[in-house]
């Protein structure tokens, strides 16, 4: 069974991260270019937040905001859900749905060594269980199973 850090593997390796004196503009655009809905908010080599786009439209709807001006630090999330290195799909699954979250941030001897979203542990969910199926069905013939009827006239 596959662990958080065996999906960490298949992702790009680095953590995306903004600093909190960064606008919203500028975590936008790193937003895009890495074609990521969240962003990690790195201070002093430690993660202290995340903002992310459902972020965004939250707090574009406040009064005065200004993404050109705004400073990530100011609205971002900082409460980060950590899981152990070697937690298994099932149980991060356990955790997005018990917690209410989306993102969660996986730690290894001390350090942070990667963010996962729901939608990655879902979709690592599902092509195990589309490979177990395969591997089910590589097992299992029907051989023996396609004339299966009685033949009265075979004795």
């Amino acid at each position: 069974m596959k662990s958080a850090e065996d999906l960490l593997a298949g992702k790009s390796g680095e953590m995306i991260t903004a600093s909190p004196d960064q606008s919203v503009q500028e975590a936008l655009r790193i937003m895009v270019e890495n074609n990521i809905g969240a962003i990690l908010v790195e201070e002093n080599g430690r993660i202290v937040g995340i903002w992310t786009e459902k972020d965004y439209v939250r707090n574009s709807l406040q009064a005065g905001f200004k993404p050109e001006t705004a400073r990530i630090g100011d609205f971002m999330g900082t409460t980060l859900h950590t899981a152990a290195h070697d937690t298994p799909i099932p149980k991060l699954q356990e955790m997005y749905l018990g917690l209410y979250t989306r993102h969660v941030l996986i730690e290894k001897d001390g350090r942070q060594i990667g963010l996962l979203s729901i939608g990655d542990v879902l979709r690592a969910n599902l092509l195990e269980k589309d490979q177990q199926l395969k591997s089910l069905n590589a097992l299992a013939s029907w051989e023996y199973y396609e004339n299966w009827r009685w033949d009265p006239q075979k004795k």
